[in-house]
């Protein structure tokens, strides 16, 4: 009778250990993706004003944090930037989890973050609201 119990309640042990540790990845991925966000908005938002090589050291910088800190943790991600305004930039990654079950791959744990503000630069005093 023992071994009738241990065998229908294993599997659902099982699957709990592994969702656990499923979460625990995707919440882990998910910092990594906010910490490359983050540090691709700092270089961004610290480039010159009328720069218009920003991007491409923003979007550099966001990818080698992912790299750096959890290649296999966040699967193909991608850094791409944008501008809301004038003088406000955004970076945002994106990329998969990783799987702990991997035999189902329409279980896809997308990951998005994205971080930015505005740009930092010198305001005269005059009451102008343009970047100089």
């Amino acid at each position: 009778m023992t071994v009738i119990e241990l065998a229908l309640l294993m599997p659902v042990v099982l699957a709990t250990a592994l969702l656990i540790v499923q979460v625990a990845l995707w919440f882990h991925a998910r910092e990594v993706a906010e910490a490359a966000a983050q540090e691709g908005a700092r270089v961004a938002r610290s480039a010159p004003f009328d720069s218009g090589a920003w991007e491409g050291a923003a979007t550099a910088k966001a990818t080698e944090i992912v790299r750096t800190i959890g290649p296999r943790l966040l699967r193909e991600a991608t850094a791409t930037t944008s501008e809301k305004e004038p003088d406000e930039r955004f970076v945002t990654v994106t990329g998969s989890a990783v799987q702990v079950i991997p035999l189902l791959p329409d279980l896809a744990f997308t990951i998005t973050a994205t971080a930015g503000g505005p740009v930092e630069c010198f305001r005269p005093d005059n009451g102008g609201e343009d970047c100089e």
